[in-house]
């Protein structure tokens, strides 16, 4: 590599210390294998000319090697050859890569008492070392999972480094300290940690500790249910763990890859993925990551109806937990066993090892939540149908309680993916049991969960098993003066119920993979420039599967409430083609508004909007417009026609009932500081951001604030901090409903915000927009309202007039702006 020759040219005869510097770089920006060749000529060098010296390389070398996973290398280099006496400096780490190095390998009596040995020179020594073997006492008690003496031990290598002015232990010690908190379930406290240590790793340029940060926050994020943020997170690590010939964390990415796919049913990639981790585990002797490999590889074998298989690793994971006396590593495998007994039809040892597990004192909360859910699963093919439902409640309390725990809203978000099936298992178990009311109690309850939250309409510590607060859907479908159409997506089956004031009626639709194959391709079409109305197949397949069940219930220019779900909530369902008496879009028949959850539709009729006039029932109209704004990068130019929009939208409201910032004034701080709560509309022309890996980041591109250190954009995750009273957000912008759909939570961006923040109705956008058509559609939408019609009304016939009288009909022009209702 260029940096070694650097050196190498340098002079005939470089000091040690010009030698040792040069290696100790490399160590840090993660070249570790360049740092373990250099070290180790560096030792043959000075090992006769000056020990110590030579030790130190001998030591640099061992630790490069530790940290690529070569752990019976370690062994191999620090027993080669004695020790200078009189040397603690030497010997204390010495005898702590020793001590790792066997915790790795599980001979953990060699390890305790190497470590002994290196605390005992450390009571009579104040070495920087000392601060390593601290760290190396939380890591020996973290693999033997003493969680709570790990922490103790890293929080005081912590403090050491703190003390003793060491960035790379501080940031080690960071890290440790996140994966124990990781390990714990504390997966807000894990992400806090790991980007700690990230922010001093990456002032040092530390890429072996960066590496290892990346790998945590993507298993934080799969543990929070964010799949594709962990994805890319944990495909990154394991691309530069492989450039920096980190065996190790080679394996840690690829197990958690297989993850991902095994959730994802890409059962072929899992296998691949898994069973090259297996050998990479197995290369380097690092039982705990053998362990690992062959509990995952257990569980995918019995997805894919091999019990046999299941068995044989989940067996072999179980050896090796329990040769380490390792308890609490015993129970996934052991959870495993279950489920193969379970397959094998023996119910009697399914259960007892179920129960065993649920019951188990030292049980994290997501291994208890599926014994729960397999005792379900269990007694509801046994036909013990009252047990079943207990379980199922049990499970599901289980998982409400370990959600209570999470802090930080944006995780909210995605922690409800891990029980989506759970959900989908117990709503299917209801209706197959003839409870639709109760089914769709539950699959409502699963629905806007953070939005609903966040609004007071739910407590976030209801995990108690008597289940969700009661529904009166009938009562809601009246109060909303409207026909409700509630999706659900299942594994098997998919179900519909279409609501009215007289009655509930359940629909079971196709299974949701196939839905969403349609969704898909249909969505790529809107966005193409054929007509879909004659060239869409998936367009009338959509209605015919989604709408048509319900026909009877909806009666021509009906409001038509939907509540989406999964892919849905990517879908317009006015594009929808109908084909009787002739071929047309489906907003021709239907005023159709997109709702979170009935809980949420059915507080917008409760809570009293303080704008509103005293004793006359009417709103105080007043209008925050903000747009037009300076260009604040080559990323995001000036609207050509959005001055033109501004003046149109400001034309409908009186002076002294408008406040309009624009041009360079046009800049976040004009909404943060500008009372938004006290505007009964508040509109948006400018470009917006969709970010599908951080929702709660997408965001409204302003202007630059004449302070440079503040953001030009105006973010959800500020936006939901302002409470509104607002009875109508327009934001017209690129992607202002926002380009992800959580699991139970809906799209998450713009829209989301508003409606979290308590705007009554949100009009945001689906896909990219044209300036043209949206001033068209704007335009015509204000002389809707100004006529009366309510903003779903208005929306509707801005649609129409596109769609029946101008160059503008084509569905992409208009069908991408969507009204949301909220509270």
């Amino acid at each position: 590599m260029a940096a070694a020759s650097t050196f190498s040219c340098a002079r005939h005869n470089p000091s040690p210390e010009l030698i040792y510097q040069h290696a100790s770089q490399a160590f840090l920006i993660g070249e570790l294998k360049q740092c373990q060749d250099e070290s180790e000529r560096g030792y043959k060098q000075f090992i006769d000319s000056n020990p110590e010296w030579a030790w130190k390389f001998r030591i640099l070398q061992a630790r490069s090697a530790l940290w690529r996973g070569l752990y019976e290398d370690v062994l191999e280099i620090l027993d080669s050859r004695s020790l200078p006496p009189g040397h603690p400096a030497v010997a204390i780490p010495r005898l702590t890569l020793v001590g790792i190095a066997n915790v790795y390998l599980h001979n953990f009596s060699e390890a305790e008492a190497r470590l002994s040995d290196a605390e005992a020179l450390c009571t009579n020594s104040v070495a920087d070392d000392c601060g390593d073997l601290l760290e190396a006492r939380g890591f020996f008690a973290s693999e033997q999972k003493h969680s709570a003496s790990a922490e103790k031990y890293y929080e005081l290598s912590l403090s050491f480094a703190t003390s003793h002015n060491d960035a790379f232990l501080k940031s080690t010690s960071l890290l440790n300290l996140g994966a124990e908190a990781l390990s714990q379930g504390r997966f807000d406290e894990a992400i806090d940690r790991s980007q700690a240590a990230h922010e001093i790793a990456a002032a040092m340029n530390a890429k072996a500790v960066d590496l290892v940060v990346e790998g945590n926050l993507g298993w934080a994020y799969y543990e929070l249910g964010d799949a594709e943020k962990a994805f890319t997170l944990l495909v990154d690590a394991k691309t530069l763990a492989t450039q920096l010939h980190d065996l190790s964390n080679q394996e840690n990415q690829l197990t958690n890859i297989g993850y991902i796919y095994m959730d994802q049913h890409k059962f072929g990639l899992a296998e691949e993925s898994f069973q090259q981790a297996l050998a990479l585990a197995k290369g380097i002797k690092a039982k705990e990551q053998v362990y690992n490999a062959l509990r995952v590889l257990a569980r995918l074998a019995l997805l894919e109806s091999d019990p046999d298989k299941a068995s044989q690793y989940a067996e072999q994971a179980l050896t090796i937990a329990r040769e380490a006396g390792n308890h609490l590593d015993e129970l996934y495998p052991l959870l495993v066993q279950g489920q193969v007994a379970a397959q094998r039809g023996d119910a009697t040892r399914a259960r007892q090892i179920f129960e065993a597990v649920e019951h188990d004192r030292v049980c994290p909360a997501f291994l208890k939540w599926e014994a729960e859910h397999s005792l379900a699963r269990l007694d509801e093919d046994r036909r013990a149908l009252d047990s079943a439902d207990r379980e199922y409640r049990a499970s599901l309390a289980t998982f409400e309680a370990a959600r209570s725990g999470v802090r930080h809203e944006d995780f909210q978000l995605s922690f409800l993916t891990n029980v989506a099936r759970i959900y989908d298992d117990y709503v299917h178990f209801l209706l197959a049991r003839g409870k639709t009311e109760d089914a769709l109690r539950w699959a409502d309850y699963s629905r806007a969960r953070t939005l609903a939250e966040g609004l007071g309409l739910l407590s976030k510590d209801n995990h108690n098993r008597t289940g969700p607060p009661a529904l009166t859907p009938s009562e809601i479908s009246r109060r909303a003066k409207g026909t409700i159409l509630f999706y659900w997506l299942g594994e098997k089956q998919s179900y519909l119920w279409a609501i009215t004031p007289s009655i509930t009626r359940l629909f079971p639709l196709a299974p949701g993979s196939e839905i969403d194959s349609l969704v898909k391709r249909y969505r790529k079409g809107l966005n193409g420039p054929e007509d879909v109305l004659s060239s869409s197949e998936d367009g009338r397949a959509l209605y015919r599967i989604l709408v048509e069940p319900a026909k009877a219930f909806l009666p021509r220019d009906t409001k038509v409430f939907i509540i989406s779900d999964g892919s849905l909530n990517n879908l317009n369902f006015e594009t929808l083609v109908v084909d009787q008496p002739r071929p047309h879009y489906w907003i021709e028949d239907a005023d159709v508004v997109n709702a979170s959850s009935l809980r949420v539709l059915a507080a917008s009729f409760i809570h009293e909007n303080p704008l509103r006039s005293a004793g006359e029932g009417k709103l105080t109209s007043r209008l925050l417009l903000i747009g037009n704004s300076v260009a604040p990068s080559k990323e995001y130019p000036e609207l050509p026609r959005a001055g033109e929009q501004m003046a149109n939208v400001a034309r409908h409201f009186p002076a002294s009932q408008r406040q309009v910032y624009q041009r360079a004034l046009a800049n976040p701080s004009a909404y943060l500081a500008g009372n938004p709560e006290t505007f009964s509309h508040i509109h948006f022309v400018a470009h917006g951001t969709a970010s599908r890996l951080s929702p709660l980041d997408s965001a409204i591109v302003l202007s630059k604030s004449a302070v440079d250190t503040e953001p030009f954009k105006l973010y959800a995750r500020d936006i939901v901090q302002h409470r509104l009273h607002a009875e109508l957000v327009t934001i017209s912008a690129c992607y202002g409903a926002g380009s992800r759909a959580y699991s139970g939570e809906g799209l998450v961006g713009l829209a989301w915000a508003f409606l979290r923040a308590g705007a009554h109705n949100v009009i945001a956008s689906l896909w990219e927009v044209t300036d043209a058509s949206t001033e068209q559609l704007m335009d015509r939408f204000y002389d809707e309202l100004d006529s009366g019609a309510s903003p779903d009304a208005a929306l509707r016939a801005a649609k129409l007039s596109l769609l029946r009288g101008s160059a503008f009909h084509n569905p992409f022009y208009w069908a991408p702006f969507q009204l949301y209702t909220g509270s």
